[in-house]
């Protein structure tokens, strides 16, 4: 297979600039990082910059955020593409099946700074949401959605799941097209209905694929999709909309403080392997299905 191995050298070449090779600047989370000095000449601080974000006023309101939002995405928006794919799956007719497939990932081509201007235009007091609410009752006044930090999570983990939902749902109805058509046909013999089929040969089907992903959505679960969030958060939600990725951004970026914003992302990235660890663990006992 060397001709296929070959084919796969870019993409390592790739990842050994671009992923490995800076590996190396983490090590400004435990320095004073100065950009005249360099990264080997700053001075040494041990971990000054973890115990500064540990104790910071905000510390546990980011981490509640970024854990609420993320667990809310994980709890609705996870096997949402699973039963969508599974309905997907039983539609006789194809070319409505295709029409629907193409409908419903279409959103995930669109950048969040396009449809955070649409949202924000929507949910203004003006907007599209406001009208049809009060016209039909619900809403007495309209209201300023994302002014409110207590309608930031529904607005933020919703708007994700219809963007994401058709696109998520393409890895599993690629998993359940390798599903043998004889189990369908056994099980037909046999008198099974349409959801007997669905619960008894394509969940446990493509159970090996579930698990996996979950196992990756539970290690990022301290990703709240900065651009989304971005886009969408302002001073009167900032309650609700300060996380882990806008932290740092801050930090880094605008405070120009780089070796507090990378002890902070190191600080993630060491709860994800964490995680990713006890998900694994987890899985491969209770299914005997994981990613090693």
């Amino acid at each position: 297979q060397r001709y296929l191995q070959a084919m796969a050298i870019p993409g390592v070449i790739w990842m050994i600039i671009f992923c490995y090779i800076p590996m190396y600047g983490l090590i400004i989370a435990f320095k004073e990082y100065d950009i005249a000095l360099g990264i080997n000449k700053s001075p040494w601080i041990g971990f000054i910059n973890f115990t500064e974000f540990f104790s910071d006023d905000r510390f546990w309101i980011i981490i509640k955020n970024t854990v609420g939002i993320s667990f809310w995405k994980l709890l609705i928006g996870f096997p949402l593409p699973i039963i969508f794919a599974i309905l997907l799956n039983e539609l006789n007719s194809v070319g409505f099946k295709k029409t629907v497939q193409t409908v419903s990932y279409l959103p995930h081509f669109i950048s969040w700074v396009v449809l955070g201007g649409i949202l924000m235009s929507w949910l203004s007091d003006t907007g599209l949401i406001n009208v049809i609410l009060v016209k039909l009752g619900i809403l007495k006044d309209p209201v300023v959605f994302l002014a409110e930090p207590k309608y930031f999570w529904p607005i933020v983990v919703i708007s994700d799941v219809w963007k994401e939902l058709g696109w998520n749902a393409i890895i599993y109805l690629a998993a359940i097209t390798s599903i043998d058509p004889e189990l369908y046909e056994a099980a037909t013999v046999d008198g099974a209905g349409r959801f007997r089929k669905m619960i008894s040969i394509t969940l446990p089907s493509i159970s090996g694929t579930i698990a996996i992903l979950f196992i990756l959505a539970v290690s990022g679960i301290l990703n709240s999709n900065f651009d989304q969030i971005f886009v969408l958060k302002n001073s009167l939600n900032a309650d609700a909309s300060d996380v882990i990725d806008i932290y740092v951004y801050r930090m880094g970026i605008q405070s120009m403080r780089f070796s507090y914003a990378t002890a902070i992302g190191l600080f993630k990235s060491v709860i994800a392997l964490m995680l990713l660890i006890s998900a694994n663990f987890v899985s491969r006992k209770l299914t005997e299905k994981s990613l090693f």
